[in-house]
């Protein structure tokens, strides 16, 4: 803990604190990894080699932090309601997800067996 935490990327603010493996913001509540902290540090001596920041490409995160690409297989972490009487219960498996840009807050697009294709909040989900 002698190493001194990076200023957060969203509010600026020196009150960072480790919760592994992320680094929390309790100014904003802002949450990442503190590889993204060291590879955008300009201290870290790097040409530039890592994520791409300005392109615009946005990350998308599960519950739990993980990072989701186009492919992954994700559970479902709580039961959800579809239209009727019918429901997905927590614990299913989602294969081959595809990310979309964000349609009212549901940015994964996928097919679930036996109920058809969908959408999804990453924040109902879990990388296996």
């Amino acid at each position: 803990m002698s190493d001194t935490l990076p200023l957060c990327p969203e509010c600026a603010s020196e009150h960072v604190y480790e919760m592994p493996p992320l680094l929390v913001c309790p100014m904003c509540g802002h949450e990442w990894a503190a590889s993204e902290a060291v590879d955008a540090a300009p201290s870290a001596g790097g040409s530039g080699s890592g994520e791409a920041g300005g392109d615009g490409a946005t990350v998308v995160r599960d519950s739990v932090g993980n990072v989701l690409a186009d492919g992954d297989t994700v559970t479902v972490v709580t039961s959800l309601k579809v239209k009727g009487s019918l429901s997905i219960k927590a614990g299913t498996k989602v294969r081959n997800i595809r990310l979309i840009e964000p349609v009212n807050g549901h940015d994964i697009d996928c097919k679930i067996d036996g109920f058809g294709a969908m959408q999804l909040k990453s924040s109902v989900v879990k990388k296996v």
